[in-house]
């Protein structure tokens, strides 16, 4: 009891020292929390519209894949209509529908402009059945009754200013369907964001399926007292052929549907725990500092307390009790800001184009437990070496000023450790360097990356005496005697000094590592096309659409264009001469596409591989099967028949574009894949005539205006798409990181804050022999700004380093460039005395502050 009432009054007698720590402690949790609970909301809207959405049965063709799997000629797998007929003299079924859908298509309104998702959400078209009464209702007008008329979900409407009347032109592979809307259908569950278009049954057979009185799926409605296990087994019996069709009941259609954003759902969950990972490791700095120094503060206090007969045990149970208070206040305010995070990122993603509603909020047990959790035992953990180095304090220390002298026993041993960790992580990295395959580099890699951090963490002291000593010089000492106590005053306590300083080093060497890797890629990449890419235009779509072939027959007609390189990918299973098959694909292209892309080629003539049964494979696979030209290979192609093709051509795989691809002519594709079954463009090229670049560059993009979904680009386009798109994920990456640079400020501050109240009869007796309250102010920001470069000096060195060790290993799979971002380096750097100059106003301004006299008299 009497531990508990001593650690209480210490925590609350400090707890304006503890509100900082408290902030990361909270910063961190509600970053685990909010990911958990906006992930678990995003699973629950998903859950509830597929479950709404799917039938008691569902029958669709056996070829047809899974819901992300798009279909290579942009026509879905679909069922004749009489399997309608017999599924609905099965036992036990109430109704059988048929039903047309279809994800290969665009939609677009009279001004060309394109109302799907921009956040990579399906465009969906179909025709109107009952079972789309599961999960929407007709808000206004009617639903399509001929193939003038087109219904579309209210999102979409209320998003693109759509009403009824105007027109919409739906873009598929059979042609373009200009339709009136007739009819608004609101979703009664949540749409995360799909663009839905309902047309006519006889007109979405005609036009997405490319016949008529077909469909893609058969919905079957159970009759009362029936289940959906026995109704599945009474319609697998009535269609008799089980392995020509995919039979799943209302769970398992569901089930589906959820497995294929499972991925990606997983990805952004585990990236944003990483990454809250991170905030609590610079967080458990900031918690150790501040223990560290209350214990440091309070050692006459604890001294005192052992003299009158407190034991060790007492003492360091009282110094983690503290913690616990600390990590549960921390922890339950850090759960509710979770939440209030998950509802912020929810609004967000509504901006952006998808939508959750707040009504879908969940909150699972798990999350504040695992919240709470993770923070107090985090904060004890963090706080157990502080409440060890409290229970050593002696009862003579009681007359003592405050404050322990450091060990200089235990700072040697840990100078010895930090050395032999940081080169070993060293000798790691360069071994990552010197690596012959990607896999085993990798692993040296993060093996020298864990090294090399917690060998700096552990050096911190060391380094902190020999760089802030350098930083002065460069620094502080156009300050004068101002700028020579703030370099004492960072230099007092290094280990103090190193563990500030590690708190930012971390999230730094991330963003430095990050930009060098980035950098490279993009460097690595510009290269790659300059010697490769010959083509003037690049023709796709930034979604992965096909391009139809109304687009590609406008690309084919623009004047001023020497020649069109088709590009399909046809799936096909590869038989090589040792009997080994491999679902390879097999690239069909124009003979002009070895122009637009030049391949070096290890044997053989490429463009033999053009040639009629000819193909090329590259040197990996040759290698791997012992291929030389002139060998024969078997290719099934999945959407035809079986072909014996000639290798004429063997081609290196030291590239990044098309690495490993096999090429054949299209015309040799076309001999065995039917004319219906062969696969749109994925890509097309476009060399114009000589010194007609520009115009054709133009009448390509107005020729392609009334399909928004391709993009033209030339080659400065593609290389600044590509540099952009890179661009983009890294401020992803930097805008999570800037939660443990946040943590890390708050260390700083915290470091500042507690450091002025250990050396108030200091300040006061400074401020008697002469020093202003603006040279005190401008001391303690100074101060703040050699720690914080400091950090910046270590982070950014760290992470360059792993940033080249990364790099090398790229160079293995083609990205040979290494390139510094130093604009960005020198950036960060600048900005880190900013951060330290920020860092310090609060402590400053409330040192410049304090009564001379009061702070004289003040005891330790």
């Amino acid at each position: 009891m009497t531990v508990w009432k001593t650690s209480m009054r210490n925590f609350l007698a400090h707890k304006g020292r503890m509100a900082l720590s408290a902030v990361a402690v909270l910063l961190s949790v509600a970053f685990v929390c909010g990911t958990l609970c906006f992930t678990d909301t995003m699973n629950t809207t998903f859950d509830k519209l597929f479950a709404a959405s799917s039938a008691d049965v569902t029958v669709s063709p056996k070829a047809a894949g899974g819901p992300d799997d798009a279909p290579e000629n942009g026509r879905p797998e679909s069922l004749p209509a009489s399997v309608v007929e017999r599924v609905e003299k099965a036992d036990g079924v109430k109704e059988a529908e048929g039903g047309v859908m279809s994800m290969s298509v665009t939609v677009v309104d009279s001004h060309d402009e394109n109302m799907g998702s921009e956040t990579g959400a399906p465009t969906i078209a179909g025709n109107w059945t009952r079972n789309d009464l599961r999960s929407m209702e007709i808000a206004s007008g009617h639903a399509p009754r001929g193939p003038t008329e087109v219904m579309v979900d209210a999102d979409t409407a209320e998003k693109h200013h759509l009403k009824i009347g105007d027109e919409l032109r739906t873009v598929a592979v059979t042609g373009d369907i200009r339709a009136r809307i007739s009819g608004i259908a609101a979703f009664t569950v949540t749409n995360p964001g799909a663009a839905v278009v309902f047309l006519d049954t006889a007109t979405a057979q005609q036009k997405l399926l490319g016949r008529p009185g077909a469909f893609t799926h058969v919905n079957v409605t159970a009759q009362p007292g029936v289940d959906d296990t026995q109704l599945k087994k009474n319609v697998a019996s009535a269609l008799g052929d089980a392995g020509a069709y995919k039979l799943q009941t209302q769970k398992e259609a569901a089930a589906a549907n959820k497995d294929s954003m499972g991925s990606f759902l997983d990805v952004m969950k585990y990236a944003m725990l990483g990454f809250a990972g991170i905030a609590f490791l610079v967080g458990i700095f900031l918690i150790v500092n501040t223990f560290s120094m209350l214990v440091a503060q309070r050692t006459r206090e604890i001294g005192l307390m052992r003299a009158i007969g407190s034991s060790r045990k007492q003492v360091n149970r009282s110094v983690l009790v503290e913690a616990v208070l600390l990590g549960i206040v921390g922890s339950v305010l850090g759960v509710g800001a979770g939440i209030g995070l998950a509802v912020g990122l929810m609004k967000l993603m509504g901006s952006m184009g998808m939508e959750l509603s707040t009504e879908d909020l969940t909150v699972a047990w798990t999350t504040p437990v695992l919240g709470l959790a993770l923070g107090v035992v985090v904060t004890v953990l963090a706080a157990y070496i502080p409440a060890r180095r409290a229970g050593k304090v002696s009862p003579m220390a009681a007359l003592r000023d405050a404050g322990t002298p450091a060990d200089g026993k235990s700072g040697r041993i840990r100078a010895g450790i930090g050395l032999v960790l940081t080169v070993s992580g060293a000798a790691a990295l360069w071994a990552t360097t010197q690596a012959d395959k990607a896999g085993e580099g990798s692993l040296f890699l993060g093996l020298g990356v864990v090294l090399t951090l917690i060998g700096f963490i552990v050096i911190g002291p060391l380094l902190a005496g020999v760089v802030v000593r350098a930083l002065g010089v460069v620094v502080l000492r156009f300050f004068g005697p101002v700028g020579r106590l703030a370099e004492r005053n960072a230099l007092r306590n290094p280990r103090r000094t190193g563990a500030t300083g590690a708190a930012l080093m971390i999230g730094l060497a991330l963003v430095a590592c990050l930009s060098v890797v980035g950098s490279s890629m993009v460097a690595s990449a510009t290269e790659e096309l300059d010697k490769s890419v010959g083509t003037d235009f690049i023709v796709q779509s930034g979604t992965g659409q096909l391009v139809v072939p109304q687009a590609a027959e406008a690309i084919k007609k623009v004047p001023g264009i020497e020649y069109v390189t088709d590009y399909k990918s046809v799936g096909a299973k590869i038989t090589s001469p040792d009997g080994k098959t491999e679902d390879e694909g097999l690239v069909a292209a124009d003979p002009t596409y070895q122009e637009d892309l030049r391949r070096t080629t290890v044997a053989g003539d490429l463009g033999d591989a053009y040639g009629k049964n000819a193909m090329s494979v590259g040197d990996d696979y040759a290698v791997r099967h012992g291929i030389e030209v002139g060998d024969e290979i078997t290719v099934a192609f999945k959407a035809g028949g079986t072909a014996k093709l000639k290798v004429a051509a063997i081609t290196s795989d030291e590239t990044n574009v098309d690495k490993g691809a096999m090429y054949t002519n299209i015309t040799t594709a076309e001999q065995y894949v039917p004319a219906d079954r062969m696969p749109e463009n994925m890509i097309m090229f476009a060399k114009a005539e000589d010194g007609k670049e520009k115009a054709a560059y133009a009448a390509l993009k107005s020729a392609l205006a009334p399909y928004p979904q391709y993009k033209v680009q030339n080659q400065a386009d593609f290389k600044q798409d590509l540099k952009d798109q890179v661009g983009q994920l890294l401020n992803i990456v930097y805008g999570l990181l800037a939660l443990a640079i946040i943590v890390a400020v708050l260390g700083v501050v915290n470091t500042l804050a507690l450091s002025v109240v250990e050396r108030t009869r200091e300040i006061g007796l400074m401020r008697a022999i002469g020093l202003s309250r603006r040279q005190l102010r401008r001391m303690i920001r100074l101060e703040s700004v050699v720690i914080a470069l400091f950090g910046a000096l270590l982070g950014l060195g760290l992470g360059m380093g792993w940033g080249t060790s990364a790099q090398k290993l790229l160079a293995l799979e083609g990205l040979g460039v290494l390139e510094i971002p130093w604009p960005t380096i020198l950036t960060v750097f600048v900005a880190s005395a900013f951060v330290g100059l920020f860092a310090a106003l609060v402590p400053a301004f409330r040192a410049g502050r304090m009564n001379v006299l009061n702070a004289i008299a003040t005891d330790g």
